[in-house]
């Protein structure tokens, strides 16, 4: 790609040295680049398109690392990525040991702080202002928020306490959603640029010195005023809520526009207390498809420029397209199932569900915690609700899983879509704690199955169980199995032996069960006899059937798409201990002590050990070690 101007940035100190009459000309050359890269590594591509001129005027605006800029998610921080000295490393992005898709402190000085998560910015932003007022210095600290990441709890929370504590915190509203008229938002953005004028601000404090002063009648004349122009406000702008919350509010102002937007970011940099900056962006912007359906071009896969398509899909289902499926088909026979997501009806499965019974679907935003209560309530009043949330979200809904569904004996359904790892979004994304960290809850079921009819099984099971269960299942393709023609549930804690040996068990659950068959068979190549056991439950253990292959074979190798501390394999070390058989030797395969980076799936299933041939490997040492020792 030809450039006249990208090529010459690898700092924003090089940015700076452009005119801003040539902002635009990079703006579009950025465009190409991203649109060029991204079609070749995938990632978050309508967002990004969005943000452009965004990340240039913070960047032309602000001297970072000094002043802090922290991007919420991080879906929008390509531009600040390329901007910042990694344009010519760009192409490994989201790439096995490439650099990250998201802001990761490790990787610059220019990430002031590490996201993958929504609705965190303006709480570590807000941590940096205080942290600069305590310090002495005069750096500014910056959050970037999408209007998506405002509908959770925590940014209300941080909007409050910023509201309160009038510290220098510039919150950027990025706003891809609404539409912007063009005589509104011009009108707008003229008063946002006169209130961000010093003079404004000083004249207006004379003014109401001035009444404070006036006898008997200064202060009711000051109320009026002040009612006055906060009713004009809120009439001309949508910002009576930033401004309650102790915010000057500024917009909403064109987010192509920038000039406009340097113009305002400068003016900012001389004023004090909290102020939060409404911009208006298109997602998608200067693509076509993109512009179109930005649904469809929010996260992709690598895809054709000129279509606008991806490669084909694989023949068989996902198991979120098998999940989203099986649970219209119960719907239609049970009037009291309840599906709720927290902002991913189509990441989840359930935009067919939300279609055929719209009246019993329910998007509650970016708020897991109220999404687990929320199900909590209407498991309370006799419905059964499923909540089909993301692995790595289930965790912030966590307290509420403990308090209001597990203590109370509620009967939710937790279904947790992405468990194990989920490839290229790397470790904030990969969803490698939740057995870890819910198999301690009492009363709480957790079950995980092997493919995708086993899948449609459980969903039932844990739709009528009639107390708190969490199924969990991986991203991606199953396995293309048949269903069967009706859907039977499975009797809980029970396990199946789906293959018998004297040598070795290799105890399995979820997606690792169909490698440790494979395992098996490379095994007997080598003249070792495996039995393979799919415990599908890791609480309530099928305990009869793990003893009794413990029992017949003294050697256990078990293996989990889960973190080693507090999982699957810790659960069987416990039955084995606490049944009084431990004499009994075992090997765990699983998630270890570290965070695991971002690759495909199969490229970090084979850097765990956890696919057929890494459990190959690890049993045959096992194997040998044992032997030795005897």
């Amino acid at each position: 790609m030809m450039t006249e101007y990208l090529g010459k940035i690898n700092s924003p100190s090089d940015l700076k040295k452009l005119k801003i009459a040539e902002l635009p000309a990079l703006a579009a050359e950025l465009r190409l680049f991203l649109l060029e890269t991204v079609s070749l590594t995938g990632g978050h591509l309508g967002s990004n398109l969005g943000a452009v001129e965004l990340a240039i005027a913070l960047h032309y605006s602000f001297d970072s690392p000094a002043d802090k800029i922290v991007w919420d998610v991080g879906h929008q921080a390509y531009t600040h990525k390329i901007l910042t000295g990694r344009r010519e490393s760009f192409s490994t992005l989201r790439q096995y040991k490439g650099i990250s898709g998201f802001p990761k402190r490790s990787e610059s000085v220019h990430d002031a702080f590490g996201v993958g998560h929504a609705s965190t910015s303006i709480s570590a932003a807000l941590g940096m202002a205080v942290a600069a007022d305590i310090s002495g210095t005069d750096n500014r600290s910056i959050a970037v928020i999408g209007d998506g990441s405002l509908t959770g709890g925590m940014a209300f929370e941080a909007l409050n306490q910023a509201g309160h504590l009038k510290k220098n915190l510039v919150v950027v509203l990025n706003d891809n959603e609404m539409s912007i008229s063009k005589n509104v938002g011009a009108f707008s953005s003229f008063i946002s640029r006169k209130m961000t004028g010093r003079y404004y601000r000083d004249l207006k404090k004379e003014i109401q010195g001035l009444l404070r002063h006036i006898p008997a009648i200064g202060t009711d004349i000051l109320h009026f005023a002040k009612r006055a122009e906060n009713s004009l406000k809120s009439f001309l702008t949508p910002g009576a809520l930033f401004e309650a919350l102790g915010f000057d509010y500024l917009g909403p102002i064109d987010g192509h526009d920038l000039p406009q937007l340097i113009d305002i970011f400068k003016s900012i940099k001389k004023l004090d207390g909290p102020i939060l900056v409404h911009v208006m962006t298109t997602k998608g912007k200067g693509y076509k498809p993109a512009e179109e359906t930005p649904s469809r071009y929010h996260g992709v896969s690598p895809f054709d420029i000129v279509t606008g398509k991806a490669p084909s899909k694989p023949s068989a289902k996902s198991y979120t397209e098998v999940f989203g499926e099986t649970i219209v088909q119960l719907a239609e026979d049970d009037s009291k199932i309840i599906a709720i997501t927290a902002a991913m009806p189509d990441g989840t499965g359930l935009g067919k569900f939300a279609e055929r019974f719209p009246e019993r679907f329910f998007d509650v935003g970016i708020a897991e915690q109220h999404a687990m209560t929320f199900a909590a309530g209407l498991a309370a009043e006799g419905f059964r609700p499923v909540t089909a949330i993301y692995s790595t979200f289930v965790q912030r809904g966590y307290d509420q899983v403990f308090h209001d569904i597990c203590l109370q004996k509620l009967p939710v359904t937790i279904a947790m879509d992405r468990s194990g790892v989920v490839g290229d979004d790397g470790p904030t994304h990969h969803g490698v704690f939740d057995v870890s960290y819910l198999r301690c809850l009492p009363g709480l079921t957790i079950m995980a199955p092997k493919d995708e009819n086993e899948l449609r099984r459980m969903l039932k099971t844990a739709v009528y169980h009639g107390a708190p269960i969490a199924l969990r299942y991986p991203r991606g393709a199953g396995y293309g199995v048949n269903f069967d023609a009706e859907i039977e549930p499975i009797e809980i804690g029970s396990g199946e032996l789906l293959a018998e040996g004297s040598d070795l068990a290799l105890i399995a659950y979820g997606s690792t069960v169909y490698p440790a068959i494979e395992a098996a068979d490379m095994l007997m190549k080598r003249g070792i006899s495996a039995s393979v056991l799919n415990a599908r439950f890791v609480k309530p253990l099928d305990k009869e059937l793990i003893l009794s292959v413990a029992a017949s074979t003294g050697h256990i190798v078990t293996v989990e798409e889960n973190a080693l501390q507090g999982g699957f394999g810790s659960a069987i070390l416990e039955l084995l201990h606490d049944s009084g058989m431990n004499g009994i030797k075992i090997r765990r395969l699983g998630i270890p002590d570290r965070y695991i980076g971002q690759g495909s799936q199969p490229q970090l299933r084979r850097e765990i050990g956890i696919d057929a041939e890494g459990i190959t490997v690890s049993a045959l040492s096992f194997l040998k070690k044992e032997t030795s020792k005897g």
